[in-house]
């Protein structure tokens, strides 16, 4: 299992991490997905078939992208 924490700036409300942590949810293979508004990070866990590619491209997608 795969895990990555990284930042999103763009975190900046409740609504925010509730969008985050449901839409990589509906991924097939994450495991689990968490976000903080104070800390803008999230932390997601993940085993095949989903990759970081597609998580990032996820995130990407509903205009929560990860910083570099």
């Amino acid at each position: 299992m795969a895990t990555k924490t990284f930042r999103v700036p763009n975190i900046s409300c409740n609504h925010c991490v509730m969008t985050i942590e449901r839409e990589l949810g509906e991924l097939d293979g994450v495991v689990s997905a968490s976000a903080d508004v104070d800390t803008k990070m999230v932390t997601v866990e993940w085993e095949p078939p989903v990759t970081w590619d597609s998580i990032e491209s996820l995130l990407n997608e509903i205009n929560y992208p990860p910083a570099e």
